[in-house]
């Protein structure tokens, strides 16, 4: 092992929509003094989570947007982390925060650290911080795999969205937990308030207990996607009008909703000063406005679904009707 300060590096997990990108926000406003490098993964063809997350601050945001990090454990995870390694004298960051996918089993990335000798000597994984949505829990854990391991490789649990469910809820989902990874703490937080201290130097990874969960950990490097699963992008320089843009949304979720796990976008509203950033996760869908255009620059919309069975067909007729200058036809909504 090298005798160099090797980099902490916190990996932040939690299923699609459960409020990973507003905690990693609300870390990198906070003025606790740290300089901290983020890599952020995207599933799908568009990254957008650049535009949520907050942009004047002083950390550098590495985006990898080609698809589940588990594939690009052995390509671009590694070289983006060796590149930043070459960079930290000049870029003086003092640690890593990696954002992965909601898609993405925790353990790829985990291994990265201990299986690529270049790797490990530069950088110390110190710990896996998954969020869980209390609204949508039940259901991802029930459904997917990868709900499931994002909370058995936890070393803290944030629990989001408590406000939002009924008490016994809550608590049977804290049990839950609790059954699947009896050694995380479990922490309520809204909208990412929590501690930075208990999140940063937590030295919680440890490699015993993560092969008491996973015996195969680091020889199994295999894996498989739920085939029905996919992202759909879709981008537009017209301006949108927010009113058709919201009944064919509110339509979308009303037929689609429940296989519409995460669906979110950055937007060009017609008349509007800001952006408009929107977000979702099943039924549920709420916006919020975003940074000011800046004078001269070009405006353009960005809108990122991922689902099961996404109806592609629909999304790629009806979101073009949703601009400014579009005409809706006169037959009652597009949704059969």
């Amino acid at each position: 092992m090298s005798k160099k300060k090797q980099i902490p590096v916190t990996i932040l997990t939690g299923f699609l929509g459960s409020g990973k990108t507003t905690l990693l926000n609300r870390i990198l406003k906070e003025q606790h003094g740290h300089r901290i490098a983020v890599i952020e993964n995207e599933f799908g063809e568009a990254g957008i989570d650049n535009e949520i997350l907050l942009q004047d601050s002083s950390e550098q945001i590495v985006e990898m947007n080609n698809g589940c990090i588990c594939c690009t454990v052995r390509g671009d995870l590694i070289r983006i982390l060796g590149e930043l390694e070459k960079k930290h004298r000049k870029l003086a960051f003092e640690r890593v925060i990696i954002e992965t996918t909601g898609l993405a089993d925790p353990a790829p990335v985990a291994q990265t650290f201990f299986v690529d000798e270049s790797i490990s000597e530069a950088y110390l994984l110190d710990s896996i911080i998954t969020v869980v949505d209390a609204v949508h829990a039940a259901q991802q854990l029930d459904a997917h795999h990868e709900a499931q391991a994002q909370v058995g490789f936890a070393d803290r649990i944030l629990l989001s969205k408590t406000d939002l469910v009924a008490e016994s809820e809550t608590q049977a989902l804290i049990e839950r937990l609790r059954r699947i990874n009896p050694r995380a703490p479990v922490k309520r937080v809204h909208f990412g308030e929590t501690e930075i201290s208990e999140l940063l130097d937590v030295r919680g990874f440890n490699l015993n207990s993560i092969l008491e969960i996973e015996p195969d950990f680091l020889s199994d490097v295999s894996h498989e996607h739920e085939d029905n699963i996919s992202s759909f992008a879709w981008r537009d320089e017209r301006p949108l009008d927010m009113e058709k843009l919201e009944s064919f949304l509110d339509g979308l979720i009303r037929f689609y909703g429940q296989d519409l796990l995460r669906y979110k976008g950055v937007l060009n509203v017609g008349g509007e000063a800001t952006r408009m950033v929107f977000q979702g996760v099943h039924m549920m869908m709420g916006g919020s406005p975003g940074k000011r255009w800046l004078p001269g620059e070009k405006r353009s919309s960005t809108m990122v679904f991922i689902g099961r069975n996404l109806p592609r067909e629909l999304l790629e007729k009806g979101l073009p009707l949703c601009t400014v200058e579009a005409v809706v036809p006169a037959e009652p909504g597009l949704i059969q």
